[in-house]
């Protein structure tokens, strides 16, 4: 109907089919809002739970009950967590992280201690290959590793077990991928936390640990402590002063005031307690410290002062 004011009519203005008096969108507003829409956080048929780049958590009771679709997950960090919460039929999870001039990867898995509910697998050429089954899950301090054939893109299937009833079950883990940059495979052995050298470092590695590991510490060894279950040595550790430490894993007693933290290691490394003062060097994987370099400090000494003289040292170190 045409609209008439002052002797003046404006043509009607045009509708939307099923929606009366709705005006319509000029054809390219209308594409410039689809493409913002699609453009928005969780368009597009968003997954339920929260995530970061690094992390997801969610729950299968959430999802479309009659739906068979799979739920997608996509991180793209080197290392973080998956908590999915009564777990229900498959949950793809794609590993994503800039690791653009590694050659190969090593993918680390360790489950929750309360780990249940699901087995993992990873995606290989079309086919899924199992890499934690439920009931290995529940293993303590159990880690699964794996090489990955395309580092830029890892992709783990998770798949919900059968269950007669509601009961609360959590497939959690947490996650990292190691970049290495030799045409050699990685020795998954010892990339599984991994560190772990038993044999002495030579003085070029020495010297790279104290610039390049997670934490430098010196101290004395309290005890030495062995799990053949799990193939792990644990080394406790009283510290007389922290270097360097990427988290809080040597903190200070609140009774005695003395710093401590314990250190893992493989067994086969066959670690004894020993006297004297220690440096202690490694990496932290899963919020553990892992044995690096682990000379005497006297040793350590004559060996940077040495190279330090030179001019060899990769980096200062602070030696008062």
């Amino acid at each position: 109907i045409a609209r008439c004011a002052g002797g003046r009519c404006r043509p009607p203005m045009a509708t939307v089919r099923g929606s009366p008096g709705l005006p319509a969108l000029p054809g390219l507003m209308l594409l410039l809002l689809l493409l913002l829409l699609l453009l928005l956080p969780g368009a597009g048929g968003s997954r339920p739970g929260s995530a970061d780049r690094c992390s997801w958590r969610g729950s299968g009771l959430s999802w479309e009950p009659r739906s068979r679709a799979v739920e997608q997950v996509h991180l793209r960090c080197t290392e973080g967590s998956l908590e999915w919460m009564y777990p229900a039929r498959a949950l793809r999870v794609v590993l994503e992280p800039n690791l653009s001039s590694a050659q190969h990867t090593t993918v680390c898995i360790k489950p929750a201690s309360d780990f249940q509910g699901a087995s993992i697998y990873v995606e290989r050429s079309g086919q899924l290959h199992l890499v934690l089954s439920e009931a290995e899950g529940a293993r303590p301090h159990h880690v699964s590793c794996f090489s990955a054939h395309r580092p830029q893109r890892v992709a783990l299937f998770l798949q919900a077990s059968p269950q007669r009833d509601i009961s609360r079950r959590t497939a959690s883990f947490q996650y990292e991928l190691l970049g290495n940059q030799s045409t050699a495979g990685p020795d998954v052995k010892q990339m599984a936390l991994v560190e772990a050298m038993c044999r002495p470092c030579d003085n070029v590695e020495l010297l790279m640990a104290i610039c390049s590991s997670d934490f430098v510490v010196k101290g004395s060894i309290r005890n030495v402590s062995h799990d053949s279950e799990n193939h792990m040595s644990q080394v406790d550790v009283s510290i007389q002063r922290v270097y360097r430490q990427k988290n809080r894993i040597f903190q200070q007693d609140e009774g005695s005031g003395e710093w401590r933290g314990p250190i893992r290691t493989l067994l086969q490394c066959k670690v004894k307690k020993g006297g004297g003062d220690f440096l202690f060097t490694g990496n932290e994987h899963f919020g553990e410290a892992w044995l690096g370099c682990a000379p005497r400090f006297k040793d350590f000494m004559f060996v940077y002062q040495a190279a330090r003289e030179r001019g060899a040292n990769p980096c200062e170190f602070e030696l008062n």
